[in-house]
């Protein structure tokens, strides 16, 4: 497994570290009020931090649904956060298009799961030369995301890390297969998708539900198995949350379930 820095996170081999924020940006007031938060919470607890947040979601459930600020807005906002906080910064892109213009802003890219197959999109975004998340798509075995990295690397992008979001069980429903893991941390670097794990996709009258309560021990279990960071999308009021909101951690709870799984890596370290 290869491993690198990203602006001073290790991603592979290194503290586990946290990617979190809000699903999308509702506002640039509210961001850098999440971003100031948790980088709060990750500082007193030595955990060393990536923030994320989405200035389009283009896969959603339905099109009434906010989407948010759009790519001009939306890496603006975003290159402001990095800044001013001194942050890495994590958003998703959905056209090859907008790679070079968002990279410009951030530190990675990242490829939305139902994307990881889209060649052009995944050669676009690693000839950037930014580091790239490819989520696993909810319809493909881990053992075939080999190839979304290889088309990283083969572009000339060694910077690629993969990311665990569940398997599709039947209709509006997900499972996580904890094998999935160790099988694609064998090929990158692995983070596990805490928040979008629990999701009920679609199945909240035109959104996607979920069931924020089993986030913690979903997160317990991933960090067992072996794995070098976790994603978690955290909202300080999730019931009003502009996007993603029924399978958003509370930022009340994060603290909390960050000590959990700081003593669980400790104890596989052993």
């Amino acid at each position: 497994m290869s491993s690198f820095d990203l602006s001073g996170v290790r991603v592979g081999g290194g503290k586990l570290f946290l990617i979190a924020g809000p699903c999308v940006i509702e506002s640039e007031t509210h961001v850098r009020k999440m971003a100031d938060a948790i980088q709060r919470i990750t500082s007193d607890l030595g955990v060393p931090y990536i923030f994320k947040a989405s200035y389009d979601k283009a896969n959603r459930t339905s099109i009434k649904s906010f989407r948010g600020p759009g790519l001009a807005e939306g890496c603006r906002i975003l290159k402001a956060v990095r800044e001013a906080h001194g942050l890495p910064v994590l958003t998703d892109v959905h056209t090859p298009q907008d790679c070079a213009p968002v990279a410009e802003a951030v530190d990675v890219l990242q490829i939305p799961a139902f994307l990881c197959r889209q060649t052009d999109l995944l050669i676009a975004a690693a000839e950037t030369g930014r580091a790239i998340n490819v989520k696993k798509g909810q319809f493909v075995a881990p053992q075939d995301m080999r190839h979304a990295a290889e088309k990283i690397r083969e572009s000339g992008n060694e910077r690629v890390f993969l990311t665990e979001r569940g398997a599709s069980f039947g209709y509006n429903n997900l499972v996580v297969d904890m094998r999935s893991l160790p099988i694609m941390r064998g090929f990158a670097p692995v983070v596990f998708d805490g928040t979008h794990s629990v999701q009920t996709p679609s199945a909240a009258n035109g959104v996607s539900g979920g069931q924020p309560e089993f986030i913690p021990v979903l997160a317990r279990a991933a960090v067992a198995a072996g794995i070098d960071g976790i994603f978690l999308e955290v909202h300080d009021d999730p019931p009003n949350a502009k996007s993603d909101g029924a399978n958003a951690l509370h930022l009340n709870h994060l603290k909390r379930v960050l000590e959990q799984l700081l003593a669980v890596h400790q104890a596989v370290q052993m």
